[in-house]
């Protein structure tokens, strides 16, 4: 599904500051203070993120492209995949401790993170992809003109009912617009590795 499929066909988890349609890119602002955390380690709940997502029914994959123009704290976009506010999964590239980083915040009552350094991705078109299959979410995310690198398998219930898109946050400041590039909705992946 084209980006303006899923803006037409999709729901907002939270609203963003402005999406807008430019050709075929999806330009998505946040709103400051925007994110998706869950008490681990920190003691807070944040579930203000800006997903637009759609049913993904069984055995699917995901995959959303965006710019990486990015360079604040914590500044993030990728992939997102809902069954409820307490269970969740985002995997991108997020913005840490003056480095873009790939990884994965994976909530099932309480968040965890993992994350390496990606600083050859900056000014970049980055793909990530989440694959459901059986028992677990397969994560994998590159740059243009990379091979498609493992990022994350984590666990998700075979039956349970999930909505997954794009998503961005600014949990640290005003004025973050993510360039969005693509979304595709596919089979899910044939191999782990």
């Amino acid at each position: 599904m084209s980006l303006a499929g899923l803006l037409e066909a999709g729901r907002w988890t939270h609203e963003p500051e402005r999406a807008v349609l430019e050709g075929d890119r999806l330009l998505v602002t946040a709103v400051e203070g925007s994110d998706a955390w869950r008490t681990t380690s920190y003691g807070f709940v944040h579930d203000s993120e800006h997903a637009l997502v759609q049913q993904l029914d069984g055995s699917a994959a995901v995959e959303v492209s965006f710019v990486l123009d990015y360079a604040e704290q914590f500044d993030q976009a990728g992939v997102f995949l809902r069954v409820d506010e307490r269970t969740w999964i985002k995997a991108g590239v997020e913005h840490s401790d003056g480095l873009p980083q790939v990884g994965a915040v994976v909530t099932a009552g309480a968040s965890d993170w993992s994350v390496a350094p990606v600083p050859d991705w900056t000014g970049r078109t980055v793909t990530v992809r989440a694959s459901r299959d059986g028992d677990a979410v397969t994560i994998r995310a590159w740059a243009e003109g990379e091979e498609p690198r493992l990022v994350r398998v984590a666990p998700l219930l075979p039956d349970a009912s999930v909505s997954a898109g794009l998503f961005c946050a600014a949990p640290t400041r005003s004025g973050l617009t993510v360039t969005f590039t693509g979304h595709r909705v596919g089979p899910a992946d044939d191999r782990l590795h």
